[in-house]
C-alpha cells in the first residue's frame, strides 16, 4: 500500500496538483500511517524522484519547480498533523548557503528539527553570507545547520563557515544535503561537528552534540 502511495503522490507532484498529493496524505494518515513515515516514505522519496528525473533530464527545470512546490505543501501539512514533542530548550538555525536555491531538504531538516522539540529558525534558500552570519551573531543559536544540494556551491559552503566562526567562533556548524556522496572529507576539512545526507542524519548529530554537552 506504501508504494501505491508513492506513486500516487508523485503522479499528484508531475501533475502540479497540490491538492491531489494533500489529499494522498490524507489517505496515507486514514491508512494508520504516522506523519514522520509519511514526510519520508512520500515526501522526501518523490522529491528524491523529481531530483533524478531532472538530473537525468526527463523533466525540465519548470515541470521541477512545479513539483517541488506540490512537495512543499505537503510538507507544511504534514507539519501541522504531526505531534510536537516537549520543548528542549536549544535554539537551532537552518539555512541555505549563498546561491543554494534548492531549499526543500533544509526544510524537511528544520520541520524535522522543530516537531522534536528544538527551536528552530529557518532563513530559507540562498542567504546572503553576511547576512547569515549576521543572523548567527545575533540570534545566538545552540547549533548552525548549513545545507547544500549542488556541488558547486560548496565553495561558498566553506566561505560561509569560516564568516560564521569569525563572528561567532564557538557555535556548533552541522552540514549536510545532497552536494556530496561523501561528506566526511568536508566536515573533516571544515572542522564542523559533522554532516549528513539526510534530516534524520542531522537531528541524531544535534542530539549527539546536546548529549555532549551535557555530560
Amino acid at each position: 500500500m506504501l508504494a501505491e502511495l508513492r506513486h500516487a503522490f508523485l503522479d499528484a507532484q508531475l501533475a502540479g496538483d497540490a491538492r491531489a498529493g494533500v489529499a494522498v496524505i490524507e489517505r496515507g494518515l486514514a491508512l494508520g500511517y504516522d506523519a514522520t513515515t509519511l514526510r519520508r516514505e512520500l515526501v522526501r522519496a518523490g522529491q528524491e524522484t523529481i531530483g533524478r528525473l531532472w538530473q537525468e533530464n526527463r523533466i525540465s527545470v519548470a515541470r521541477e519547480h512545479m513539483g517541488t512546490s506540490v512537495a512543499l505543501v505537503a510538507l507544511a501539512h504534514l507539519y501541522w498533523r504531526a505531534p510536537l514533542s516537549a520543548p528542549r530548550h536549544r535554539r537551532v538555525l537552518v539555512s541555505c548557503v549563498p546561491g543554494e536555491q534548492h531549499a526543500f531538504p533544509a526544510r524537511l531538516a528544520a520541520d524535522t528539527l522543530e516537531l522534536e522539540g528544538y527551536d528552530v529558525k529557518f532563513l530559507g534558500a540562498d542567504v546572503p553570507r553576511e547576512s547569515l552570519a549576521g543572523m548567527v551573531h545575533d540570534m545566538k543559536p545552540d547549533l548552525v545547520v548549513l545545507s547544500v544540494t549542488l556541488a558547486f556551491h560548496l565553495p561558498e559552503l566553506e566561505r560561509t563557515v569560516s564568516r560564521i566562526r569569525e563572528l561567532v567562533p564557538d557555535v556548533p556548524i552541522a552540514i549536510g544535503g545532497g552536494a556530496c556522496s561523501d561528506w566526511a572529507p568536508v566536515a573533516s576539512r571544515l572542522g564542523v561537528i559533522g554532516a549528513g545526507r539526510s534530516a534524520e542524519e542531522l537531528l541524531s548529530m544535534a542530539e549527539a552534540t546536546f548529549r555532549g554537552e551535557q555530560a
